[in-house]
């Protein structure tokens, strides 16, 4: 630990800060004394560097930590190259990168340094609920798996999230196992209108009850940005099924779901042609960009998007699937 780099990586930004504060900690312990530098790289200097990697006048170790450092600048990747070769003994160096395409320089050096790396990639939806009960069981419970899906369902994709409502749970519950009941009762506000309801309701052409649905969303504080998100995983899964579908039943793996959703997606996709489910994630595409900036009235791009989608799936032609 202290006189090696630790490198963490990948995009899951929460899994990411939860590991930087891990070895923080366990760096603590190891000496108690040690002073604590963090610094986003992008605000990095040369100096700035320097003063981390030094110790402190007040003690005898130092843990610096440096996030983000996919946005070195550049002025500061040599120096940083450079300590990676002689880390000192008293010096804890804690290094996180998203990970892709930015910075992969950088990153190829800081693997090759790193005495401990990591991984921390994101979590796919068909994986969250697992997630869920990995969460719960480190706070010295179990989830029933039906529950876990249904806190998924209320809360959303988001990990932060997620860990937050488990904590609650955890916090608030006194049975060792956490039931499908408990969950609905806390979180019976969020998962009777989400972002997922809205989705649902969107590609099964019930344009009425999404609309609704939708205003009521981001009147309690649903993200459009969340709602676009929603929609364009539920355009995929149908896009996914019918090519699939054309060769041979899809299978929960081939659709990155768990295996009693086939069913769900096979039922929502048999509205929906190819053709037809292209064109509607294109839309969503403009949407998306509008939500994000280019429109002034999210909540009215999301509201034409819903009737686009259903003047596309009234359009949708050809094989069905069964």
């Amino acid at each position: 630990m202290y006189g090696h780099l630790t490198l963490i990586t990948g995009p899951e930004q929460f899994l990411a800060e939860r590991e930087v504060a891990r070895v923080v900690a366990a760096a603590r312990v190891k000496r108690p004394d040690a002073a604590t530098t963090t610094a986003v790289a992008a605000d990095l200097t040369p100096a700035l560097l320097d003063q981390m990697a030094g110790t402190d006048l007040f003690s005898s170790a130092t843990i610096a930590c440096i996030t983000g450092a996919e946005k070195t600048p550049k002025d500061v990747e040599p120096l940083l190259t450079r300590l990676l070769g002689e880390i000192p003994d008293s010096l804890a160096l804690i290094v996180s990168h998203a990970g892709g395409n930015q910075g992969k320089a950088l990153l190829d050096k800081l693997t090759r340094a790193a005495a401990t790396t990591v991984d921390c990639p994101v979590i796919k939806p068909g994986n969250l609920a697992a997630f869920v009960t990995r969460e719960v069981k480190t706070g010295g419970k179990t989830i029933k798996p039906d529950a876990a899906q249904t806190l998924v369902d209320a809360v959303g994709q988001d990990t932060r999230s997620l860990a937050a409502a488990v904590t609650q749970l955890l916090a608030d519950t006194d049975a060792d196992t956490i039931s499908t009941a408990v969950v609905s009762r806390y979180f019976a506000g969020r998962a009777t209108i989400t972002a997922y309801s809205v989705a649902d309701d969107a590609v099964a052409g019930r344009v009425g009850d999404a609309i609704m649905k939708l205003r009521w969303a981001l009147a309690t504080g649903v993200s459009p940005v969340y709602v676009v998100s929603t929609l364009a995983g539920s355009l995929r899964q149908i896009g996914l099924y019918l090519s699939i579908s054309r060769r041979h039943q899809p299978s929960a793996a081939e659709l990155d779901v768990p295996p009693w959703k086939v069913k769900q997606v096979a039922a929502a996709a048999s509205g929906w042609a190819e053709r037809t489910a292209g064109t509607a994630i294109r839309a969503l595409a403009q949407t998306d960009a509008q939500v994000k900036g280019a429109s002034g009235d999210p909540g009215f791009a999301l509201e034409r998007l819903i009737i686009r989608l259903a003047s596309l799936r009234r359009a949708s032609s050809g094989p069905r699937p069964g």
